[in-house]
C-alpha cells in the first residue's frame, strides 16, 4: 500500500497550527526556537513555536564530544552559567601531533597555528548541551515533540511551504498498516524552519523542488565519521585537546 493509498483509506490527518514549526531538535533548531521566543517577549507578543525531534529526547542522536567557543551561547543566553549550562571543563592545553605507524611527534607550542589554540573554550558533551538547551526552550513555552520525525513537506496550492507531516506509526515491513497503525499528523505554520542537518531528508526535497543548488556557488558536502573512545583513566588529562595529522 502506497503512502497515498494509506492516506486515502485512513485520512484526513489531524492538523495542528503554530506560528513557527522547527524541524530538528539539535543545537541549531533549539537556538532558533529560543531566539524567536525572546524576540516575541521583547515585542510583547505571543508566538507559538513547536520543535520536532526524531530522537527519543533532544540530544539522543548527538554523540559528539566537542570543543565549544561560548561566544554564541553568551549572545543567546547571557546568564548561561547561572542557569547551569553544562560547560564545566575549560580547555587547559592544545597539542598538535603528527602520527606515524609506531608513534607521534609533537609540534612545538610556538609553531602551533592560532586556529588550534582554544584558550577560553570548553570541552563539552554536545548531547548534554542540547538537552540543556531543550530545557531552556521549554521553560520559555516552546513545545518539543520527541520521537516524531518529519516525513513530508506540506505545500499550499500556490507551492509555498505550509508545514510538515510526521510519519505514520505502526506500518509493517511490507508497507501495510498493522493493528497498531496510527496516521501521522500535520503541523502547519506561517513559517517552517528546517534544522535537520546539512543534507537532511526533507532538505534534499526542498533543494530539488526550489532548485536551491543552481546558483554560482552551490553547497558542497563532505562525509565525516565519529568515534567514541574509552581510554585508560590514567591517560586522561582534563582539558587537554589533541589535534592529529598523518598516519593512517
Amino acid at each position: 500500500m502506497t503512502p497515498a493509498d494509506i492516506l486515502a483509506r485512513y485520512g484526513p490527518r489531524e492538523a495542528m497550527d503554530y506560528d513557527v514549526v522547527v524541524v530538528g531538535g539539535g543545537p541549531g533548531g533549539l537556538s532558533a526556537a529560543i531566539r524567536l521566543k525572546q524576540l516575541a517577549a521583547e515585542q510583547g507578543t505571543e508566538l507559538s513555536v513547536v520543535v520536532l525531534e526524531k530522537g527519543s529526547e533532544p540530544g539522543a542522536h548527538i554523540l559528539s564530544g566537542a570543543v565549544m567557543d561560548p561566544r554564541a551561547l553568551t549572545e543567546l543566553i547571557p546568564d548561561w552559567k547561572a542557569l547551569g549550562a553544562p560547560l564545566n571543563q575549560p580547555v587547559t592545553a592544545d597539542e598538535v601531533l603528527f602520527l606515524s605507524e609506531t608513534g607521534s611527534t609533537q609540534t612545538p607550542a610556538w609553531l602551533v597555528p592560532d586556529c588550534f589554540h582554544n584558550e577560553g573554550n570548553f570541552v563539552i558533551s554536545l548531547g548534554n548541551v542540547t538537552r540543556w538547551l531543550a530545557a531552556q526552550a521549554e521553560a520559555m513555552g516552546v513545545e518539543i515533540f520527541p520521537g516524531f520525525a518529519a516525513a513530508e513537506v506540506l505545500y499550499t496550492d500556490a507551492g509555498a511551504v505550509r508545514g510538515v507531516a510526521t510519519g505514520n506509526l505502526g506500518v509493517g515491513k511490507d508497507g501495510e498498516p498493522t493493528e497498531s497503525f496510527q496516521l501521522g499528523m500535520e503541523l502547519c505554520a506561517k513559517y517552517t524552519v528546517f534544522a535537520e542537518g546539512a543534507r537532511g531528508h526533507l532538505g534534499r526535497q526542498l533543494i530539488a523542488r526550489f532548485k536551491l543548488d543552481e546558483g554560482k556557488d552551490p553547497q558542497a558536502y563532505a562525509l565525516g565519521v565519529k568515534e567514541l573512545w574509552e581510554i585508560d583513566p590514567a591517560k586522561h588529562q582534563s582539558g587537554l585537546v589533541v589535534h592529529t595529522a598523518g598516519w593512517p
